[in-house]
């Protein structure tokens, strides 16, 4: 049995009110504290300290070590609000043992945000965009939905008033909300397309009301083709969507995309959950750089692309959860991808030529599973009227390793 260590460190949420927002357990565990730690906005707010104390550096990572040093004295850490909602606590308790903290947590900024402006939370998106891309919100903009957001400073405002209208969501309501819950606080309320101030106050959130006539990402399997910036080399929506379905992403689950070409693939893997993974193997450098460039468009940034042939640059690493083989299929990559460890692993293999599916045949005859063959034809324009299409006949291939 294994014994549970007593509590050292506190992690308190502290809000722009100070001291005076603190429970009364926050409090006590103030005055017991020999050491206290927190951002130079956070120290600002209490009065002058006994205890000995840190001023947390940047980057984040770099004051860890400090904070550990500490263990088994009575320490604090001071967070913002909530610390285990885009706070610092997961940040350090993930060095921890289970027990060695108590969390004290304040209202969270998406809280107060919700109650000035009369939202409910539940049904509102909320994004922590400190260091993230705005293109991060590129799925959730959709006309009539409220997001609340977390920058950095008064210049991502600008920022992000910029990328809703250059998205064609210039009308949208941007809700500027400072400081909340302290001396400082402001709102004030402006259409991105006609934000006019500067003078924006750290830490400030947006209240985001999605309007516009920008385009907006459908959340289901098979994304129009022209989503991607591509060469040729794009699995099409119809292939796409029965890829992905046969593929089943399931929240914390990665995959790898081999052969990625425009990575819409992965892309869309990312777009199924937030809490997804993806790595995508291509050889072709330009291909590498259009798949970064599109998953960055698309808010899937999460997908790290790695360049390298295919089946070199899979060994020694442990198959994920799912696999998918959109390039460079071939005897070696099946009998390498089979001799990795890990598992079990669905592995989804597409095939257009006569060599590749007569491969697929034959490993379908060894190793089972489900062998598909997709025709697809487009009505075009013939003369006068119309006609049938046909593109290449898909064979796809999908088993349990």
């Amino acid at each position: 049995m294994t014994e549970t260590p007593d509590p050292w460190l506190m992690i308190i949420g502290i809000g722009e009110d100070g001291p005076d927002g603190l429970s009364h357990a926050a409090r006590q565990a103030m005055e017991a504290a020999t050491f206290v730690a927190g951002s130079p906005r956070h120290l600002s707010l209490l009065p002058p300290l006994r205890a000995e104390h840190l001023s947390w550096p940047v980057p984040f990572d770099d004051g860890i070590a400090a904070l550990l040093a500490r263990r088994g004295r009575p320490t604090v850490m001071l967070a913002s609000g909530d610390p285990f909602w885009f706070g610092a606590g997961a940040s350090i308790t993930r060095h921890l043992l289970p027990g060695e903290w108590t969390a004290y947590p304040a209202p969270s900024t998406f809280a107060l945000a919700a109650a000035r402006l009369g939202w409910p939370l539940q049904e509102v998106e909320c994004h922590g965009l400190h260091a993230a891309p705005l293109q991060r919100l590129r799925p959730s903009l959709v006309p009539g939905r409220r997001i609340l957001i977390l920058l950095r400073d008064g210049r991502a405002v600008a920022d992000l008033a910029a990328y809703l209208t250059d998205s064609g969501f210039g009308p949208s309501t941007l809700h500027v909300l400072e400081a909340l819950g302290g001396p400082r606080e402001r709102i004030r309320t402006v259409p991105a397309n006609g934000i006019d101030f500067t003078d924006i106050a750290h830490p400030v959130t947006v209240g985001l009301g999605i309007a516009g006539e920008g385009r907006t990402l459908p959340r289901a399997s098979g994304l129009a083709d022209d989503w991607f910036d591509h060469d040729g080399q794009l699995t099409k929506r119809p292939a796409r969507a029965l890829t992905l379905s046969a593929l089943a992403p399931r929240p914390g689950e990665t995959l790898w995309d081999i052969g990625t070409g425009s990575g819409s693939i992965a892309i869309e893997w990312l777009l199924s959950h937030p809490a997804t993974q993806a790595l995508a193997f291509e050889a072709d450098p330009a291909r590498a750089a259009r798949a970064r460039g599109n998953a960055s468009a698309l808010g899937a940034d999460r997908l790290t692309v790695i360049e390298g042939e295919a089946p070199d640059i899979l060994r020694d690493r442990t198959r994920p959860d799912a696999l998918f083989i959109g390039g460079g299929l071939s005897e070696a990559l099946l009998e390498t991808l089979y001799a990795l460890p890990g598992g079990p692993t669905r592995l989804v293999a597409n095939a257009v030529t006569l060599e590749s599916e007569a491969l697929l045949a034959r490993w379908h005859g060894r190793k089972g599973g489900d062998l598909l063959r997709i025709e697809l034809a487009q009505a075009v324009p013939l003369g006068s009227r119309h006609g049938w299409r046909a593109a290449y006949p898909l064979v796809q291939w999908s088993v349990i390793l």
